[in-house]
């Protein structure tokens, strides 16, 4: 347990220890109580991811920066000698994945046997090894929260496979791009590679998706913790049901910008060419996927800018390309309320409250997909407990989450 402890100290801050050390032990007695056979297993945590920059760029092969933090998804875990990976959860017991049997089920698309079948068989296929493990595990990355526990989770299977089988030769970089295949293909969700290689690399990462297959990935280290300001992300509790059309429609309207200029992407097309062109795109295309192109080529920039004020130690500046981001993304994006339920305004309500209470010492924004779901806000140290008091008031006692930067990503301990 001494080691235990120590290594705790890596990547939870001291005031959070003792509360994180009765986490650990709690889920290390139900670990025993499943799986009473084991006398030797190993602790490990999946951090949860926040997009910082680059709202809905990744998908064009844009540029995108995001950072772990630190609410995780931890797991006592143990080889079992079998072929069949068990796993057990504080809220549910997963079905029990054969080995021999890592098909595509059509069936199981959407759920988390699906992960795990589609990361094993990834494995398989690049010639790692793969073998039956035991594990109970527990979260706190909240679930509609945009910190992407689907990531988080992916990522703690392929790191228990890592360490347990293959010696921790595989980089996170790879753990992440088997994730991302596992999430695609076994459980059917069309998702980039920002939250799997933030949650896999840890700390503050700027990415750039030019090459999708080769992304370039940079770790930034600067310490949030010395800023005197607090993130938060606020769960506005809007209905997330049905706005599958409405993402969609984000990536079908930036490509039919890039079609105009015979490009599969936006990435692909010369900013100042769509600029010059803007009035013959009318004939062809409607006013909201040009305006969501402008974001695009805004917003691609702002990443990429936000990256190297904060490699700068240029907070201010920082803040600034935030808001800056957050006013694309409502003015040119428009992802922050659906037009198929109007009426319904979570995001912008939340928002306009941020910028009410924040004025120009704070900044908020739109996290993750938008339409429904959560904002992200930037929160000086005075103003913190005025801030939480006003959303809890709003969205919920439970709706406001303050969060740190952690700069492990996903690891064993």
């Amino acid at each position: 347990m001494q080691k235990l402890n120590q290594n705790l100290k890596k990547i939870y801050k001291e005031e959070f220890l003792a509360q994180q050390e009765q986490r650990y032990l709690k889920a290390l007695e139900a670990f025993k109580k499943h799986y009473p056979k084991h006398d030797n297993f190993n602790f490990y945590s999946s951090p949860g991811r926040t997009e910082i920059g680059g709202n809905h760029t990744d998908h064009q092969h844009g540029m995108v920066l995001a950072a772990a933090v630190n609410l995780d998804i931890i797991a006592v875990a143990a080889p079992n000698n079998s072929d069949a990976i068990c796993i057990n959860s504080e809220s549910f017991k997963l079905k029990e994945i054969k080995l021999n049997n890592l098909t595509f089920n059509s069936n199981e698309i959407g759920s988390s046997e699906a992960l795990i079948k589609g990361i094993c068989f990834k494995f398989k296929g690049l010639g790692y090894n793969v073998k039956g493990f035991d594990a109970y595990i527990t979260s706190d990355v909240v679930k509609g929260s945009g910190l992407s526990s689907s990531a988080a989770f992916e990522n703690l299977i392929g790191t228990i496979l890592n360490y347990e089988f293959n010696n921790a030769n595989i980089p996170p970089t790879q753990i992440a791009l088997i994730s991302q295949y596992a999430e695609n293909v076994y459980f059917g969700k069309s998702c980039g590679l920002m939250d799997q290689m933030a949650s896999a690399i840890g700390g503050f990462s700027f990415m750039d998706f030019k090459d999708p297959q080769k992304p370039i990935i940079e770790k930034i280290n600067f310490d949030f913790s010395n800023c005197n300001y607090l993130l938060c992300i606020v769960n506005t509790k809007g209905n997330h049901i049905d706005l599958t059309s409405d993402y969609i429609s984000i990536t079908k309207e930036m490509q039919l910008v890039a079609k105009a200029f015979n490009k599969k992407v936006l990435r692909e097309v010369n900013e100042k060419d769509f600029f010059n062109n803007i009035a013959s795109l009318r004939t062809k295309i409607h006013d909201r996927a040009i305006l969501r192109a402008i974001h695009f080529f805004k917003d691609n920039q702002n990443a990429f800018k936000e990256a190297q004020a904060l490699k700068n130690n240029d907070f201010e500046t920082f803040k600034n390309l935030i808001r800056d981001s957050g006013n694309s993304s409502f003015k040119f994006l428009q992802n922050i309320f659906s037009l198929s339920k109007p009426l319904e305004q979570n995001l912008a309500l939340a928002l306009a409250l941020s910028e009410k209470i924040l004025k120009d010492k704070g900044v908020s924004r739109v996290h993750g997909g938008g339409f429904a779901g959560t904002i992200q806000a930037y929160i000086p140290l005075e103003l913190v407990q005025e801030y939480k008091e006003s959303m809890k008031n709003i969205f919920g006692q439970d709706s406001c989450h303050i969060l740190n930067i952690r700069n492990i990503g996903v690891t064993k301990l």
